[in-house]
């Protein structure tokens, strides 16, 4: 597991996908990192960093997907090409790459962790839901995907038989739970810290009380 590190990082381009801006930023010496795994990125003007889930990582670069629809995420899309940014990361645990028959399950902007994810297992079959053919324009950046568009649900065309790696919203992610029985779900909490401290993360795993940002953000059901 690689050691999350703390930089400033210049802003490469931001990129409309949709409704959504991808983010690029030059690497440094951050480390990508395990499909999943998060990063916090400073939000200009805001008090608290926002968490974000890596997109993708080409050589120089890291990719963070993001739809600008609080004031944080605004701030990100509105960077502009030299801005700097803290960056902090990569932080969490990621999804279990040992998976025989993958099958990648995406809802909205839970989209955003699955092009680096798809890339480190070789492209499998994916199956992403959207509330709008504008929205569904992220799934271009995803190889292999089947989409539906609400009122479809991605439960509606989940062939059988193969593992589930799903990240999406909260309903998704409980019927997926319902459905499968071997799913890895990143799910989604809010976060001021990243590793522990703040304790704003927790949600209840399996009865008990957990950070999520320390013991997820991908979790495993069987």
């Amino acid at each position: 597991m690689s050691r999350p590190r703390r930089e400033r990082r210049r802003v490469v381009a931001v990129e409309a996908v949709g409704p959504y801006a991808l983010v690029r930023v030059e690497r440094g010496g951050l480390d990508p990192g395990v499909p999943g795994q998060f990063f916090m990125l400073e939000a200009p003007g805001r008090v608290l960093p926002r968490p974000m889930s890596l997109c993708f990582a080409p050589r120089d670069e890291l990719g963070f997907l993001l739809d600008p629809i609080g004031p944080g995420t605004r701030a990100l899309a509105a960077l502009e090409a030299g801005d700097e940014i803290a960056i902090f990361g990569p932080l969490g645990n990621g999804f279990r790459l040992d998976v025989a028959r993958p099958l990648l399950v995406g809802g909205g902007i839970g989209v955003a962790p699955f092009p680096y994810l798809s890339e480190a297992l070789e492209h499998p079959p994916a199956v992403l839901g959207f509330r709008s053919e504008h929205h569904a324009e992220a799934a271009a950046l995803v190889p292999n995907a089947e989409v539906v568009i609400d009122p479809v649900l991605v439960t509606d065309a989940l062939p059988r038989e193969r593992e589930v790696l799903a990240c999406g919203p909260e309903p998704m992610l409980a019927a997926i739970r319902t459905l499968c029985t071997r799913a890895q779900l990143a799910c989604e909490a809010p976060m001021a810290c990243g590793y522990g401290a703040c304790y704003g993360c927790v949600v209840e795993i399996d009865g008990k009380l957990e950070r999520l940002c320390v013991e997820g953000p991908v979790l495993e059901c069987s």
